[in-house]
């Protein structure tokens, strides 16, 4: 088993858990997230600047750079967003439907989570915490994979999210993050583990992972 696929049944065995986590845990985990990057905006943004400035060095588009800046007013927005999933309420054990077959034998359709989830995605740094918060309200596990021209910021991202999870005793392996195009095609091949891959970029890109 090579680290990439051991990372990958990691996530599966923190999904396998989170799923049975109530919403307060959940909501707690969304609450030291948004408190954690609102007292370290200043490392936050002094990571991205160095993705800034390489993406600068390597004459990458403008619209592109600008997609990768966070300031204090983005990390605002990125604490609002977090607030706002927590809000939320929790999509899971929901009853949809209920059948009563015979007398004192009902059948109910609840909502459960999907499992494990692989996330491929583009530069902008604020989906990363998107996503995860809307995959820790939901109890899914993720596997991350953000465009390369934010290595930086979302190492710090994601290092500040699994410190959250922690505090609130959650798993910390419900977040993983990868960084390679050698690992995307890796983990599309690993179905016993991922239950669901969703891509965000170029029609182009979005046809390939399909």
């Amino acid at each position: 088993m090579n680290n990439l696929t051991a990372q990958v049944k990691q996530a599966k065995e923190a999904a396998l858990k989170l799923a049975s986590i109530d919403t307060k845990t959940k909501n707690n985990a969304l609450t030291y997230l948004a408190e954690s990057i609102k007292e370290n905006k200043n490392e936050i943004i002094k990571e991205n600047k160095k993705d800034i400035e390489k993406a600068e060095a390597d004459n990458l588009s403008e619209s592109l750079i600008k997609r990768l800046i966070l300031d204090e007013k983005k990390l605002n927005e990125i604490i609002e967003l977090i607030e706002s999933v927590k809000a939320l309420e929790d999509p899971i054990g929901k009853i949809m439907e209920k059948i009563e077959l015979d007398k004192n034998f009902i059948l109910e359709k609840i909502t459960v989570p999907i499992g494990l989830i692989g996330a491929i995605f583009e530069s902008r740094p604020d989906a990363t915490i998107q996503i995860s918060s809307l995959c820790i309200k939901s109890g899914n596990a993720v596997i991350l994979k953000p465009g390369s021209e934010a290595i930086n910021t979302n190492k710090i991202l994601v290092r500040l999210i699994k410190d959250s999870l922690k505090k609130a005793n959650i798993p910390q392996d419900s977040v993983q993050l990868i960084e390679t195009r050698e690992e995307v095609r890796e983990i599309l091949k690993l179905h016993d583990y991922i239950d669901l891959i969703i891509p965000r970029g170029s029609n182009k890109f979005v046809k390939y992972i399909q």
